[in-house]
């Protein structure tokens, strides 16, 4: 038979506090429950499981939770206790409070992954530790964030092992290290869910352990000034009454505790000496409305001067956690400054209860319309994940990294997401319906398509199996050092097998790649039957491709193999250097043949062109160089087609000359009409990207290039473009061509 104290009866009535008869008996049947359990047995932290639950519970009490709060945190050491009775829970208790139990239980589990990483961690450098706790630390907060009562206990926990400690007045490494991690993590938590009693709690404990001097310092300071403060304050709080009842407001008028981690964050924020710290004199007045809360403040200020950087209007601009109130600093006669703070019994119960106000406000019942208020007041928590940059900020000072989680956070629910651990227990997130292939595709490409199967728990699972949040997942790969050996199946590219895009990308890319492979294979067969056809197996491979316009071989191979290119072609440029033997180029066909305003048969004087020492001599521009204005131009006399007009360092002219020298006739450019363009070729080689076209059409038309022809090719992310344009001068396309070269991507541009 368990014998029970005194302690324990006032432990017990604390824990029932506030709830009805049969909340209370519901309670009371969760301690007769646990109590022969718990009987000797202690927590990690060493102390008596029992006292330990009565502790947790006492805290959740004091913060006006429901009934199922409270009996979770009774029951949540149970499973580690006797494991075989945790399985009742559900069929004693219900399946809500089962679920809250198995929620803080993940949540503690996940903790001790976030000491053991910390352990781990220890050697490295201070940002990658940092690092590393702040990702595992993230996981938790999503993780638990489906109910937030489990976060309650979370921190109810926190505080009852803080109070232990203290108790036994402990210090060591692993107190130290606790204080620590309660500063990191579940003060800015307890803060970004408005409970404040917690918070202040949080942080006052736990700079306790982790610089017992400076607590101790400070505890004293506030003690020695103890008396003089007490009576400021109560001759200023007299004085608001007196005037407040003058003007028939009633409120509620008390001083303010005070915090002492927040006093040293203050002092040393600040650079101020404890003596001129304004909340260390500090009262709170708590009013029925809005209304009574500016009414005040204005006797406040008519009373004492106001200092103008010190007032905060939190009604008007609450803050992102939902918390409303007037701050104000004052400075009495004396000189001595005051700070004031003042809100409505509304606005008073949530700053101290925070979440828990709203839990305790939902269990009482009421309309659809009471509970849409409600949905609406907690709205605020779908917010809860910007704590995780006040961390990032503190620790890492990362303002990109915050701008980046901000977004993610924009296109991101709460709910979309899980987390699972590896077997060295790394937390890995998904997206929900998350499998161990997409697991594996995680951890590393080369991992994903090795895979071939998945221990879940321990236990094989099939690879379409979903994941849920907690689970340990070990990845089995195929033998053979290398995914070359063993790829991935097309089945994972069924629906049901990768819950992530990010997943089917590397899937489809593998197969993608084995098709090129393929398509390369099949390039280089066919160009190598035509070089043995053609008889030139002797052809350097390197300087082919780049005579065909292609970076590398490589790059020929895919465009014949898919075929984007003609083999013709390569039939062409394989015998391009035996046109000496050929009969000699027709001189007479070596003009242009496509009429436009500047290549149709016109006269010299109207197309821009003069032929030394004759008249209206019939001249044409030579298609193969495309001369234009100031090119160095010279004449070849044509049989039946007058003169052709070629650039003085045209290759085809230097044949054409040397097969009939005395047809070459001595030309320069004239007066061209107000209207003459000339036609030429531009070359342009540029990593591809969507809009290139577009931004390079752009330049060649606000430069007013007129543009006749266009040809582009797409290889291996790089473009080749090849555009025919009309010009009034070479001036004007060098102009656009220095442009075109400063667009992004472009390698090069110029003309043919």
């Amino acid at each position: 038979m368990v014998s029970v104290t005194a302690a324990d009866h006032s432990a017990h009535d604390l824990v029932l506090a506030g709830l009805s008869a049969d909340e209370a008996a519901q309670v009371r049947a969760a301690l007769d429950f646990v109590q022969p359990f718990y009987a000797g047995q202690r927590v990690v932290k060493g102390q008596d499981a029992y006292d330990y639950a009565l502790s947790v519970a006492g805290v959740l009490a004091h913060l006006e939770t429901d009934a199922d709060t409270r009996i979770a945190a009774l029951l949540f050491e149970l499973p580690a206790i006797a494991p075989a009775e945790a399985e009742k829970i559900e069929d004693r208790f219900g399946k809500e409070i089962a679920e809250l139990v198995a929620g803080i239980r993940q949540l503690m589990r996940l903790h001790e992954v976030t000491f053991e990483q910390q352990e781990a961690g220890k050697g490295k450098n201070a940002q990658q530790q940092a690092a590393i706790q702040l990702e595992t630390l993230r996981k938790m907060l999503l993780a638990m964030a489906t109910d937030m009562r489990v976060v309650l206990v979370r921190l109810a926990s926190r505080v009852a092992s803080l109070r232990y400690f203290a108790e036994q007045k402990l210090d060591n490494e692993r107190t130290r290290e606790y204080g620590r991690t309660t500063l990191d993590l579940y003060a800015p938590l307890a803060n970004r869910l408005g409970v404040w009693q917690l918070k202040w709690e949080l942080e006052d404990l736990s700079f306790r352990f982790i610089d017992p001097q400076a607590y101790k310092r400070i505890a004293k300071m506030l003690e020695e000034k103890r008396i003089g403060r007490e009576s400021f304050v109560a001759d200023a709080i007299a004085r608001l009454k007196a005037e407040m009842a003058a003007a028939g407001i009633e409120a509620e008028v008390s001083g303010r505790p005070k915090h002492i981690y927040s006093i040293r964050n203050k002092m040393k924020g600040k650079s101020l000496d404890f003596s001129e710290l304004y909340d260390v004199r500090a009262f709170r007045v708590i009013v029925e409305d809005v209304k009574a809360c500016y009414a005040v403040l204005g006797i406040v200020h008519h009373i004492w001067t106001p200092i103008p950087d010190e007032f905060d209007d939190y009604i008007a601009r609450p803050k992102a956690n939902g918390y409303q109130s007037l701050h104000t600093v004052v400075t009495a006669e004396d000189g001595r400054a005051l700070e004031v703070q003042i809100r409505t019994r509304g606005m008073h119960h949530f700053a101290e209860y925070g979440v828990a106000a709203h839990w305790r406000y939902k269990e009482a019942g009421g309309s659809n319309f009471a509970a849409k208020k409600y949905d609406e007041k907690i709205a605020w928590l779908r917010q809860l994940l910007a704590w995780k940059s006040e961390v990032t900020d503190a620790v890492m000072g990362q303002e990109e990294g915050r701008r980046e989680w901000v977004e993610k956070l924009k296109s991101t629910s709460l709910d979309d997401r899980i987390y699972v651990l590896t077997p060295q227990a790394r937390v890995i997130e998904l997206p929900k319906g998350g499998t161990p292939i997409d697991f594996a595709y995680h951890l590393h490409s080369d991992i994903g398509h090795r895979c071939r199967g998945a221990r879940v728990d321990g236990a094989m699972v099939p690879l379409n199996t979903p994941l849920k949040n907690g689970q340990t997942v070990e990845v089995i790969t195929a033998k053979g050092g290398s995914a070359a050996s063993a790829g991935p199946s097309r089945d994972w590219l069924s629906p049901g097998y990768a819950a992530s895009a990010r997943t089917r990308a590397k899937v489809r890319a593998w197969f993608n790649a084995l098709d090129q492979q393929a398509t390369l294979a099949h390039g280089r067969g066919l160009i190598e039957k035509t070089l043995q056809r053609e008889g030139k197996t002797a052809v350097n491979l390197e300087e082919l491709s780049h005579k065909l316009g292609f970076a590398k071989p490589d790059d020929l191979f895919l465009s014949v193999g898919k075929e984007e290119f003609s083999l013709r072609t390569v039939e062409n440029v394989l015998h391009e250097g035996e046109a000496a033997r050929q009969p000699p180029v027709n001189p007479d066909a070596a003009v242009v043949t496509r009429k436009s305003r500047a290549s149709s048969v016109e006269q010299g004087a109207k197309s821009g062109v003069l032929v030394v020492g004759t008249e209206g001599l019939m001249t044409q521009l030579a298609k193969c160089c495309k001369p234009a204005p100031p090119d160095e131009i010279v004449g070849f006399v044509t049989r039946g087609k007058g003169v052709s007009i070629h650039r003085a360092d045209c290759k085809n002219f230097a044949e054409m000359i040397g097969h009939a020298p005395e047809r070459v006739i001595q030309t320069t450019w004239g007066a061209a009409g107000k209207d003459t363009v000339y036609p030429v070729d531009i070359f342009i080689i540029a990593l591809d990207r969507q809009g290139l076209l577009r931004d390079i059409s752009e330049i060649l038309m606000r430069e007013k290039i007129n543009v006749i022809g266009v040809n582009t090719q797409s290889a291996k992310g790089q473009a080749r473009m090849a555009f025919t344009a009309e010009i009034a001068s070479t001036a004007q396309l060098n102009k656009a061509l220095k442009i075109i070269g400063e667009v992004k991507g472009v390698i090069d541009a110029r003309r043919k």
